[in-house]
C-alpha cells in the first residue's frame, strides 16, 4: 500500500513533504504553522474524527531545549502538542513565541495610580500675620 510523501496545506495552500528534520510525523505545515486534525490520541494515529484546522496558538519547550507548537483545534477547541521541525518558518515561530510580550494578559500602565491635582491651601490667620480687611479684633 503506498502513501502521499506530501499533502497540500489547507491552511496557506504550500505542498509540504512528510519528510521533515527532527521529527517522524509531519503533521502541520513549515510555511504557516497551520495542521488538521488528524490524530485522536497519540502522534500518527490519524484516528480523530474532527478534521477541523488546528491553529498555532503559542510554543513551549521542552526537555533539552525542544521547541514544541500548540495547536488549538478551530472546529472542537481540543489542545494538541506537536514537535517542531528543522525547517519550520523560524519568524512565525519567534512571533508565537513574542505573542505573550504582545498581549500581556494584565495591563500595563506607565503609571499605576492617576494622577490627582494638588490642592489649593486655604491661608490662615495665626500670630504675627495681618487680619482681613474689614475684620474686628477683641
Amino acid at each position: 500500500m503506498a502513501f502521499a510523501r506530501s499533502f497540500s496545506c489547507e491552511h496557506c495552500g504550500v505542498e509540504v513533504s512528510l519528510d521533515a528534520p527532527g521529527t517522524t510525523h509531519r503533521n502541520h505545515c513549515p510555511s504557516c504553522l497551520w495542521s488538521r486534525h488528524l490524530d485522536r490520541n497519540v502522534p500518527g494515529d490519524r484516528k480523530a474524527d474532527c478534521s477541523g484546522g488546528m491553529e498555532p496558538i503559542a510554543v513551549t519547550v521542552r526537555g533539552e531545549g525542544r521547541w514544541v507548537l500548540i495547536h488549538r483545534c478551530t472546529n472542537c477547541g481540543r489542545l494538541r502538542l506537536n514537535k517542531t521541525a528543522g525547517d519550520d518558518n523560524a519568524l512565525a515561530l519567534m512571533q508565537l513565541a513574542a505573542l505573550p510580550l504582545s498581549m500581556p494578559f494584565i495591563p500595563f500602565a506607565a503609571d499605576p495610580t492617576p494622577a490627582r491635582k494638588p490642592r489649593a491651601r486655604k491661608a490662615k490667620a495665626g500670630r504675627g500675620e495681618a487680619q482681613p480687611a474689614g475684620g474686628t479684633t477683641v
